[in-house]
Order: structure tokens, then sequence, then C-alpha cells
């Protein structure tokens, strides 16, 4: 008999007897369970995402074709891509769309890199500029294979969105460079705003979910961040993000909360693990609205300046309302 995933019920809420199909952005594809059973699962009724569609998504998704650049977005599979391409706002992803590891939640290849463009900078920066964006953020896959693991492209893109885009808010989510500083205090150098390092899950998941990354190394990098932006005479804003519903609980939340807050992490999202497909790490649960919200309240409660989360919330979501500074201290529950 296929077993359901357990879903946080409120006392006396009724079971919701109706499911929508779901697309495969959203990891609608049928998995296995341990026992070995087919299960076609169903997300709860506050999982739905909006379908990519309208004329902005089309003319953003040709502007990037034309520059040749990869978005996140697409290569993740982010639910949330209908509705942020409509807005025109795209996390442009740097550095080929191959990465070295392997990371158990993720939906971008694997494999072994082979992209080099050193015009990449300028066209994100064009790309940019044609948007007309406030605010733009920029990742890439890990590239272990590189001396520097990307350090070098991602300053020069941030320079590059600097002299076309001035006063644009620039985020850069970064991957860990395993661990060295020189890496690390290059990016620092181009000046982001935001400086964004995902330790994605609570420390006791880590090997299975992110491989070769470590929680304290990911620590690391937020907190030697902050300190090379003052020893540059800069500000920076830290930020990072978790996923929820990989078998963590919640005591282990609030200790990932108070770790991220005791280096001084300003900005926190936390959002609902979806399973891309059968090949990654199994959802072990759904968490309720409710519960997002009651955790946006107790991040917020720490000193994080601002919280973003709710089901669909993923580390770039809504990420031009999350600079401290723009508005008071608040968090969106989506």
């Amino acid at each position: 008999m296929a077993r359901d995933l357990p879903m946080f019920t409120r006392a006396g809420e009724l079971e919701h007897a109706h499911r929508e199909p779901i697309s495969i952005a959203m990891g609608g594809a049928a998995e296995t369970s341990r026992i070995g059973s087919s299960v076609q699962r169903r997300h709860p009724d506050w999982i739905r995402a909006r379908l990519p569609s309208g004329d902005n998504y089309h003319d953003l998704k040709s502007l990037l074709r034309g520059l040749t650049l990869n978005t996140v977005c697409e290569e993740a599979r982010c639910p949330n891509i209908g509705e942020c391409w409509e807005q025109r706002t795209a996390t442009i992803m740097i550095l080929g769309d191959i990465c070295t590891r392997a990371c158990g939640f993720c939906a971008i290849k694997t494999g072994r890199p082979t992209w080099s463009d050193d015009d990449e900078p300028r066209r994100v920066a064009e790309a940019v500029a044609l948007l007309g964006l406030e605010h733009c953020v920029v990742t890439s896959v890990a590239r272990d294979d590189l001396p520097d693991g990307g350090a070098q492209v991602f300053a020069a893109t941030i320079r590059e969105l600097r002299s076309r885009c001035p006063g644009m808010g620039v985020e850069v989510l970064i991957p860990d460079f395993n661990g060295q500083d020189g890496p690390l205090r290059t990016v620092m150098e181009a000046g982001p705003d935001i400086l964004n390092h995902n330790v994605e899950t609570v420390e006791r998941l880590q090997k299975p979910v992110r491989k070769r990354a470590r929680y304290d190394r990911s620590l690391g990098v937020l907190d030697r961040a902050k300190r090379h932006a003052l020893d540059l005479g800069h500000e920076v804003h830290t930020k990072s993000s978790i996923m929820v519903g990989l078998g963590e609980t919640r005591a282990e939340l609030t200790t990932t909360f108070r770790d991220l807050r005791t280096i001084d992490c300003d900005i926190l999202t936390i959002g609902q693990y979806l399973r891309p497909t059968a090949q990654h790490l199994p959802l072990v649960r759904y968490y309720h609205p409710d519960e997002f919200a009651e955790m946006k309240m107790e991040a917020l409660a720490l000193g994080f300046r601002h919280v973003e989360s709710g089901p669909l919330v993923r580390s770039s979501y809504h990420a031009r309302d999350q600079v401290p500074g723009r508005t008071e201290v608040h968090g969106h529950v989506g």
C-alpha cells in the first residue's frame, strides 16, 4: 500500500482530500518507497507554483538564450520560475552548467566541466542592464576543477555589473571554495552588497545532503566574508538558506539558526525540500505554512535582520526585498 508522507496537521483540521496535478519542476515524478513499492507523490494543497507563461517570461527566456547565459532557475528546476520570470527577475548562473559535486538534493548536472569563457562577465552585465533591475543575484555551479573555484570570474562579474548598472544591488551566492581564504577574499574585494552561502541543512545531515561540503566550513565562509569586508572598508550583509523536510528535527533547526546568528548572519531563507527526481534524496515530510511562520518568528527573535520562510521559498526568492535597510526588519512567509 502506498504510504503518504507525514504532514503537520492542526488539531481538528481535516485531511486534504483533493490533490491537483503538479509539474515535474515541482518534483511530481513517481518515486520508489523504501519497501520498493511505486508511490505517485502528491504535494499538499499549500504547495502550488505558477506554471511558466506570459510575455515577460518568454521575453526573459529569449534574452538569456540570445546572450548564452544559464540560470539556476532552470537548471535547479526552481518551482518559482513562472512567478519570478514574469516579474523579470532571475538568478544568473555563471561558470557553466555542469557541477563538480553531486549533492543529494540538487538537480543541476554533475560531471567534468569544459566551460571556459572570458566574455561571460560582460554578457551577464549586458543582460542585467537590459532588464533594468534594482537587485541582481549571481550564483554558480561548484568548480572544484579550477584553482580558485571560479572566484576571479565572480569578481569580474561583480565589477562589470558595477560599471554597467551603478546603484543596483549586487548579491552573489557562492560555493565554499573548498575552504580556501584567498578565493573568498578575491570575491569580497569586488564589493558585493550581499554575500550568500547556503548551509542547506542541519549539521547531522550534511554528509548525505551536501557530500563534499562541511557545516563548519560553510559557517567559516560566512564569518570570514564579514571580516574581509570590514578589513576592506565596506559593509556586506551575509545570507544563508536552509531546506526542511529531509529528516531534521526542530531542535536541530533551532541550533542551526543560533549557529548562523553567532557569526552575525543577517538574512535567512527557509523552504521546503522537494525531491527533483527518484534518484535524489527522499522527502521525509512536508512542513505546514504555520510551521514556516513559527520558524520565521523564532529566527527573527534571534536577531536576523530579514527572514523569508515558506514552502516555496528558495535562496533567491524575493531577493530584492531582503536587503537590510531597504525596508524595516521583517520577513515574508511564502
